[in-house]
């Protein structure tokens, strides 16, 4: 009787052990949909390319004026705030495309609509961007 506990006992360990390794297989291969998401983006869509490289072009900007941790918080927040918002958009676009093909009114509205946060993300990244590096760079211009 004490054997056989044992042995269930073993199995049920082993039952879970495997259990977990198929869970952290099944996270994995999030990450590599993930990547393969953020590798179409960067392949298909002129205006992520144009957003990531306005981004690295402010991170430089950050270590060229040596910015406070705050203001890395804030300036990394809005950089984010707008590459997800292209990527949603993006999702969105064509996801309404594959529903309906045809030119359509609503099918326009939500594509417009998806648009307009990127651009109401813009907008805020571009204005933590002139609050950070404007003085600096008008110091830098004026001498």
């Amino acid at each position: 009787m004490n054997e056989e506990s044992t042995r269930t006992e073993v199995l049920k360990a082993a039952a879970g052990s495997n259990q977990f390794l198929g869970w952290i297989k099944c996270r994995g291969q999030s990450f590599v949909h993930a990547g393969r998401g953020f590798l179409l983006l960067c392949l298909t869509q002129c205006n992520f390319r144009i957003h990531l490289v306005a981004g690295l072009g402010a991170i430089c900007l950050g270590c060229y004026f040596r910015i406070s941790a705050i203001e890395w918080l804030g300036l990394i927040a809005a950089i984010t705030l707008v590459l997800c918002a292209e990527a949603l958009n993006t999702a969105i676009e064509r996801t309404v495309d594959l529903i309906e093909p045809a030119r359509h009114p609503v099918a326009r509205d939500a594509k417009d609509m998806a648009a307009a946060g990127v651009l109401i993300a813009s907008l805020f990244s571009l204005v933590v961007g002139l609050i950070l590096f404007g003085p600096r760079l008008l110091r830098v211009l004026l001498g």
